[in-house]
């Protein structure tokens, strides 16, 4: 790292930590507007079935209510965040397809009253057969969640990668293993929110929603309320936790739109929790069988991949996510060998999209899960046999995957050692023991259009600094590593930034937050507009100073000669000249950036670099095991993670213990228990993760290194 750095590196506190604490931070439940008018949204109860006929005359006459919508009186525009994907209607027409289908909307005077209002919608329907599982889903003769889908098979994808399954014929050993993964719902302490105003006059739409992808939500809006993107305005307030939940339009933005524009009013719409279980979205439960051949020494020769992912009633993010399950296999180790199918089928049940790692940890723990077992009977260590074949930097990659940093080796001999691995692994008593697991992931995709992230920086005549970004703060700290890349450009201090962010009528365009892809696409972005605001200036003050542009260095609010500190001007006085000069103030930068990549690409049919770069981790974890009551308690959880030049560590180490509750609460106590259909512990109280009380000693390792591509250095964050 470099020691010269005053901004980047440094262990600061994000920018909205004191709002947060202190309870002022606003988020979207927090705003209301004069003669704001509350929306409720009723369900179906059945899992599948025609919808007959839906009358709404008892409910339209309920004192407060002053709308009520259903799938027929809006247009016939399917919608979805993957435009190949689109299956959804805001509001169901002619059928529901799960328990939480939304059938139709009331908008009233207050929640109370729009809740009474769905109690006395009635709606008749003619019930069809359901399908809960997609293992029976894509079976001759099973029912179809969508009429126009063979076997309920909505995306697929087969690829393969060197000599297919003739490279088993050069194994020693080979193993097969079958492996599930269960459903996770994201639990963001925030519930889905949106609040939508109309201007007649100027008929713009302004909407403040919990969302990760601002942009894409206003394309979305755009198909389905016949509005142009120009007309369209999306601000996204703080948000309480996304995780990947909050990536895709819901009827609650919709509904928001359309009652604002018939109405007249704001209108506000705010999931209970219940809705958020059972009509969000949810981790795709998957079936993953995996055989693997291996040489005698240890190396892994040929895998061979079958996925069959639960995909719930409708596509979300199908495409990239059966892709992205694919392609991650064939790192953080050494592959040469691979064959992968994979399906994401519908079934009658709560539908999953984009969490946590987005398709990746379901084959990831299958992998990992078979290489211990592999590593015992072949009896070598797991952890060396991680290390035997971990890729590295540079190597060539049978995907066409381009490594630049990898400190995957590295992470797992960090987290071996800090766990004690050595040393306790086989000698605990039974029920007590260590194990560990690797992982890779895309620090950003660039295998489709519209990734693109764009800056703008202004510098005023006090000093300070304004950054317009489009990128999408939702806890993870996003706009304090754009901030801390732009006061390390330009020289000042973190508080001399001022960000506004994910704002679509005033930011520039930015994919959103999905993919670990922020730091890179529009830390790059920040940083190159910090580079053209600075050589403006600095073509200025080199006059000035009878230099060259080149020899100047911007550094402590100041720009001097580089090695002459004292030959210079504070950054107010540069600017005060530059104003007095009659150049035009505010000094504006601008910078986009974007991934290299063949534009566009798509690897569900052909082979390519997945991402700008890729980080690599491991965790470790010392766990004991009740025998009697078969409790399970983890005792410390080590996370070595390799983000490239961590831009703020305070912020890294957040990430790696956040990562810890989340991994933890799968591997322990989560689980959407979903019988027939219906989602039976859609609640806080009945739905379990890890708490205060159950959390381990943790241990976060950064494992350094240098990225080429990424701001300073930086991958993830």
């Amino acid at each position: 790292m470099d020691k010269a750095w005053s901004v980047v590196g440094a262990r600061l506190p994000m920018l909205d930590a004191g709002a947060k604490v202190k309870g002022t931070a606003q988020f979207t439940d927090d705003l209301f507007l004069p003669g704001m008018l509350h929306g409720r949204i009723l369900r179906s109860p059945l899992p599948h079935a025609k919808i007959l006929h839906i009358d709404t005359s008892r409910a339209e006459k309920l004192a407060g209510v002053k709308g009520i919508i259903t799938g027929k009186d809006i247009p016939d525009r399917k919608y979805g965040i993957v435009p190949k994907a689109k299956d959804e209607h805001a509001l169901a027409r002619q059928k529901v397809r799960y328990i939480g289908d939304a059938v139709a909307a009331v908008c009233a005077v207050d929640p109370e009253s729009a809740e009474e209002a769905l109690e006395l919608i009635r709606v008749d329907y003619e019930e069809l057969p359901a399908v809960f599982d997609p293992l029976d889903a894509i079976k001759e003769g099973a029912p179809l969640v969508h009429d126009d889908v063979p076997n309920n098979i909505s995306t697929s994808i087969r690829k393969e990668f060197g000599e297919g399954e003739k490279a088993f014929d050069d194994c020693d050993h080979v193993f097969e293993d079958t492996f599930y993964s269960q459903a996770v719902n994201h639990a963001p302490l925030e519930p889905h929110a949106a609040l939508a105003q109309f201007d007649p006059q100027r008929e713009e739409m302004v909407i403040w929603s919990s969302t990760q992808i601002p942009f894409f939500l206003r394309r979305n809006l755009s198909t389905t309320i016949l509005l142009p993107e120009s007309k369209i305005r999306v601000i996204k307030p703080k948000v309480g936790g996304g995780f990947g939940g909050k990536i895709d339009m819901f009827a609650k933005d919709f509904c928001a739109c359309w009652f604002a524009r018939q109405l007249g009013r704001p209108v506000k719409f705010v999931y209970e929790r219940e809705e958020v279980f059972i009509a969000t979205r949810q981790r795709h439960p998957m079936y993953v069988t995996v055989k693997t051949g291996m040489k005698k020494d240890g190396a892994i020769h040929a895998q061979r991949f079958w996925a069959y992912a639960d995909g719930g009633a409708y596509n979300s993010t199908a495409p990239l996510m059966i892709t992205l399950s694919c392609y991650f296999l064939m790192v953080p180790y050494r592959v040469p060998n691979l064959i992968y199918e994979g399906y994401h089928v519908y079934t009658n049940k709560p539908v999953g999209g984009a969490m946590r790692g987005h398709g990746i940890p379901q084959a990831r723990f299958a992998v990992e899960r078979q290489l211990d077992k592999i590593a015992v009977r072949m009896g070598i260590d797991p952890a060396e046999l991680r290390i035997k074949n971990s890729i590295h930097a540079g190597e060539d990659h049978p995907g066409g995957f381009i490594i630049n940093t990898c400190g995957f080796a590295e992470s797992v001999e960090k987290a071996a050692e800090a766990i004690g691995w050595k040393e306790k692994r086989g000698k605990m008593p039974f029920g007590r023991g260590v194990g560990l697991g690797g992982a890779s992931f895309p620090s950003g995709v660039s295998n489709m259009s519209h990734l693109a992230s764009g800056a703008v920086v202004q510098l005023g005549q006090d000093g300070a600094v304004t950054v317009l970004t489009g990128a999408a703060d939702i806890g993870q700290g996003a706009e304090t590593v754009i901030a801390q890349i732009v006061a390390e450009e330009l020289g000042v201090r973190l508080d001399d930034i001022r960000v506004t962010a994910a704002d679509t009528g005033i930011t520039p365009l930015d994919p959103g937050t999905f993919g670990s892809g922020v730091t890179v696409r529009a830390g790059n972005a920040a940083r190159l507009a910090a580079v053209a605001l600075k050589k403006k200036l600095f073509a200025f003050v080199a006059g000035k100073l009878e230099a060259d542009p080149e020899d100047l260095v911007a550094k402590d609010r100041r720009i001097y000669v580089k090695g002459s500190p004292d030959q210079g001007f504070s950054l107010q006085d540069a600017v005060k000249a530059y104003r007095y000069a009659d150049l035009p103030m505010p000094i504006i930068g601008r910078g986009s950036w974007m991934a290299p990549a063949q534009e566009p690409t798509t690897l569900l049919k052909g082979d390519g670099n997945f991402a700008p770069n890729y980080s690599f981790m491991t965790q470790a974890a010392e766990v004991e095991v009740d025998t009697e009551t078969g409790r399970i308690k983890v005792v410390k959880m080590v996370t070595a993670h390799d983000c490239g030049t961590p831009i703020n560590p305070l912020l890294v180490e957040g990430q790696l213990e956040g990562s810890i509750m989340g991994g933890m609460g799968q591997a322990l106590f989560e689980n959407v228990i979903v019988e027939k259909g219906q989602v039976m512990n859609p609640s806080f109280l009945d739905y379990g993760f890890p708490t205060a009380m159950e959390m381990p000693e943790m241990e976060g390792i950064q494992v350094v290194t240098d990225d080429p591509l990424g701001p300073f250095g930086a991958k993830e964050s």
